[in-house]
């Protein structure tokens, strides 16, 4: 079975085909800025991106109609809970119209259910960054009216963990597990039994600061900021997810860039590489914290765990905690595959979006 993988990003497109779990094909084609300032909006690319995809398709001699598997990675949209989803008319309303928010994986599940359409089959997405199992408790943010809310890497934190548990022998369902997905943003969960009861937004300010994301900030200051008459909302809110972390202290958000300052005696870019790790640890500990220690692992994942300036002085922090393991990179591709992979052969369920 052919199953064709859609991973859409800010200014990239990711796709890959597969040959059940198999990877026969891989490219990230990138889209410059200069090219991507012509639409007025994320939407507006949809077109664009779709058609990419299909030349790409033909510079390998692949026909759309030889898939039996379209999926892509899921955007922000109501809150689901963890599983497999068909693109119906309720999600292409709720993607398309940026209702919960814009983000480039939005575009997932429009440009798969675009390519399925044409050939007469269905889309699906997995995972999508708004799995929300968190508990009761954990949503309680201290101001009534405002609740937490998760938005986090739920597609590679769930994949990581399932292959740990299934190296180890056991069931996902079985384990308490605290993971930690460090990339543009970062987001920490607590697994437990199958369920994510906790985790930070790793997009609209919570939890620690990453290389683009401010994370969480001191609220006070934030409302008088807010106040102030500098931004309008637009602007303030690419503080927050786009020019925060990393960007808003050291002018880019590539970790290796940061690394070689550090190598090169900066003073400035030690301090801010150190005190992101510091709140990356801070967040683990936290989740620790209420486990009671009953915890299985912390497992560090995301493209960020292959940069040693972050992950070493992390492992220091976290060594007296028990296992740590570590899966650098991103296996979102291979999860969607996965999850295909699954609904085809009848070994998962699908679930309806409503």
């Amino acid at each position: 079975m052919k199953i064709l993988v859609i991973n859409p990003g800010s200014t990239s497109t990711k796709v890959a085909l597969f040959e059940n779990i198999d990877l026969l094909v891989e490219k990230t084609i990138r889209h410059t800025k200069k090219s991507l300032k012509k639409y007025d909006d994320l939407i507006e690319q949809l077109g664009m991106r779709t058609q990419v995809v299909i030349d790409l398709l033909k510079e390998n001699n692949i026909e759309l109609s030889e898939i039996d598997g379209f999926i892509g990675r899921g955007g922000l949209m109501k809150p689901v809970k963890s599983g497999i989803y068909e693109v119906n008319s309720q999600m292409i309303k709720d993607l398309s119209s940026n209702k919960y928010g814009t983000h480039a994986s939005n575009l997932g599940g429009l440009i798969v259910y675009e390519l399925a359409k044409s050939v007469n089959k269905k889309a699906y997405i997995a995972d999508p960054v708004v799995v929300d199992e968190m508990s009761s408790v954990a949503k309680i943010s201290g101001l009534n009216g405002i609740s937490r809310r998760p938005l986090w890497h739920a597609l590679n934190q769930k994949a990581v963990a399932k292959r740990y548990a299934e190296k180890l022998g056991f069931k996902y369902e079985d384990m308490n597990l605290i993971v930690a997905h460090l990339g543009g943003g970062i987001s920490v969960g607590l697994h437990k039994r199958g369920r994510v009861t906790d985790v930070n937004n790793a997009l609209d300010g919570d939890g620690p600061f990453s290389p683009e994301r401010t994370g969480g900030l001191p609220v006070a200051a934030v409302y008088e900021l807010a106040m102030s008459g500098q931004y309008t909302l637009e602007q303030f809110q690419k503080l927050n997810h786009g020019f925060g972390g990393l960007v808003s202290y050291l002018n880019t958000s590539d970790a290796e860039e940061v690394a070689e300052m550090i190598s090169n005696g900066q003073v400035m870019a030690k301090r801010i590489m150190k005190a992101m790790v510091y709140q990356i640890a801070k967040e683990i500990g936290s989740l620790y914290a209420v486990t009671r220690g009953n915890l299985d692992a912390i497992i560090i994942t995301g493209g960020l765990a292959y940069n040693q300036a972050v992950l070493q002085p992390l492992l220091e922090y976290l060594d007296h905690l028990g296992e740590i393991v570590v899966y650098p990179g991103e296996d979102e591709l291979e999860a969607l595959a996965y999850n295909m992979h699954q609904l085809l052969t009848k070994q998962i369920e699908l679930k309806i979006y409503k």
